[in-house]
């Protein structure tokens, strides 16, 4: 008999609809897959025939063949094993041939004793299986809360314990309950996994730049002596981001679902990531790759922050790795097993000593560098990268009043409530554009045509940009990264009450140059 149903495998974040077509015929027994099934697809027939086993099923002795629909595709990974097994049960009658498969998926890897365990990627395989037609769809226990959010509009989500229920589901005799509604995500309190601002002492401009770059989405590189708080401020970022968007929030399960770092207690990524790598990891940790391409820590920080502490400490290769995703909000892998392309928008925190020993320019600390050490050092990060981070910012040491007097500074909630309404200006200034994707949109990601259109100049905003252009010997793309910073602050003293006037003023102007003015740390290096 023959019997065909309907899987996903999983090709970078997204998934593709695999059609699987078991034939059996009374001959001696044998068990064969086709259609280009990778290593552990091979070895799901011993899986597949242990767990009938064990749970009771007796599969006739029969000419068993497979074939995985692209026949052109490669198929990698364990969540083929529970549509191979209905399948095959189909067209032995284990399961009734009455019963619809052609309406339903079957996600998830079986383990001898017949349980069907967690898979990666359940997220990405549920939507795919959605958008294909399938109604109901069928993952493991520990997948369902994560896949759940491909329910709705009809479409139901059961969790499967095991083959024994599966098989007691399709006979009609032990239902299972599933899933009809997309569950919402489960807020938590971000500030007790970072702290609050209302922590920091002192460095009020440092403050102010990072409330600058989160509402913009700008890129921002924190310089200053060991101990100056570095760190610290940028660890608290996360707490005065605006709260992600279900969009937002499924494309980064999706990928964190594939790269193994969900659990059953976390369903839908709640909130914005945030990514620290260590300094001595490759590029392809950073940035992805494998034989069978993997998100990188720029993927995993997507729609979120990644900082990268000890930034002239990061491998040249690595660092340099970064321009193009800075650039593209993307990372596309090239592999034998074929082109991948890994979304990667995130806001970009580096923090840096000014020179090896840390203390070059402090007011305290002795350097001990000598000039050659200190260019050395600062050479490490090229021109094209330093263009790409739109606010540079000094850290110096705290007084000694500053750090045994009480904090006068103000807490996430409060400078949230200003980023959230900064960026909301943003975005209804680019709805009304016809932006298509604005709902994505910041200030970081306005284009040339956005620049023209949302960042005019007067007389005496050009004067002072042209002044600094030729003083400070900026680059066409450092030229436009002041503009979409000064396009943020304007946003920012609007939405505070600072100015009546959404423009751009000399002021704005000042400020957002100030924030690239680290010719000090960098002048003939």
């Amino acid at each position: 008999m023959l019997s065909v149903t309907y899987t996903a495998s999983v090709f970078g974040v997204d998934a593709f609809m695999v059609a699987i077509e078991c034939d059996a015929v009374r001959s001696l027994p044998a068990f064969e897959i086709v259609g280009l099934p990778g290593m552990a697809v091979r070895e799901s027939k011993q899986r597949i025939t242990s767990a009938a086993l064990n749970s009771g099923l007796e599969l006739p002795d029969m000419e068993i063949t497979v074939n995985l629909a692209p026949a052109d595709r490669r198929k990698e990974g364990s969540a083929l094993d529970l549509g191979i097994l209905a399948s095959l049960c189909h067209a032995c009658g284990i399961i009734p041939r009455d019963v619809p498969l052609h309406d339903m998926c079957f996600i998830g890897e079986l383990s001898f004793t017949g349980e069907i365990k967690r898979v990666r990627g359940a997220l990405s395989m549920a939507l795919a299986a959605a958008a294909a037609g399938k109604r109901e769809i069928f993952v493991p226990m520990e997948n369902l809360t994560e896949a759940s959010a491909a329910a709705g509009n009809g479409i139901k989500i059961y969790g499967v314990p095991s083959v024994t229920s599966l098989i007691l589901h399709m006979r009609g005799n032990d239902m299972l309950s599933p899933v009809s509604e997309r569950p919402d995500t489960v807020p938590i309190d971000i500030r007790s996994l970072y702290g609050d601002f209302s922590q920091i002492k002192g460095q009020a401009r440092a403050r102010r730049a990072v409330e600058i770059a989160a509402a913009g989405g700008h890129n921002i590189l924190l310089v200053g002596p060991p101990g100056s708080g570095k760190s610290m401020i940028a660890k608290r970022i996360p707490t005065i981001l605006p709260e992600m968007t279900y969009d937002e929030a499924v494309e980064t399960t999706k990928i964190h679902s594939v790269s193994g770092l969900l659990n059953d207690e976390i369903g839908i990524v709640s909130h914005r990531p945030f990514r620290a790598p260590h300094h001595s990891m490759s590029v392809a940790s950073l940035v992805g790759g494998g034989k069978i391409p993997m998100p990188g820590e720029i993927s995993l920080a997507h729609n979120g922050v990644l900082f990268l502490d000890e930034f002239p400490e990061f491998n040249k290769s690595a660092m340099e790795a970064l321009r193009a995703p800075l650039e593209d909000s993307e990372v596309t892998i090239t592999r034998a097993a074929g082109r991948i392309t890994f979304p990667s928008s995130f806001m970009m925190v580096c923090a840096m000593n000014p020179c090896k020993c840390g203390y070059f320019g402090s007011r305290r600390g002795k350097c001990t560098c000598r000039a050659s050490d200190i260019k050395a050092y600062l050479s490490k990060l090229s021109g094209p990268m330093l263009d790409r981070i739109d606010i540079q910012v000094e850290m110096p040491e705290l007084d000694f009043s500053e750090l045994s007097g009480a904090s006068d500074g103000e807490s996430s909630d409060v400078i949230k409530t200003r980023v959230e309404a900064a960026r909301e200006l943003a975005r209804e200034r680019f709805r009304q554009s016809g932006r298509w994707n604005a709902a994505c949109m910041n200030n970081s990601k306005m284009d040339t045509d956005d620049i023209h259109k949302f960042c005019p100049l007067d007389d005496g905003c050009l004067k002072i940009m042209e002044a600094s252009f030729k003083k400070m010997n900026l680059s066409a793309r450092a030229y436009d990264r002041i503009l979409r910073v000064a396009r943020t602050i304007a946003d920012i003293d609007y939405v505070s009450g600072k100015t009546d006037s959404e423009n751009i003023g000399k002021q704005h102007i000042m400020e957002a140059v100030q924030m690239r003015s680290l010719d000090k740390y960098w002048r003939n290096v």
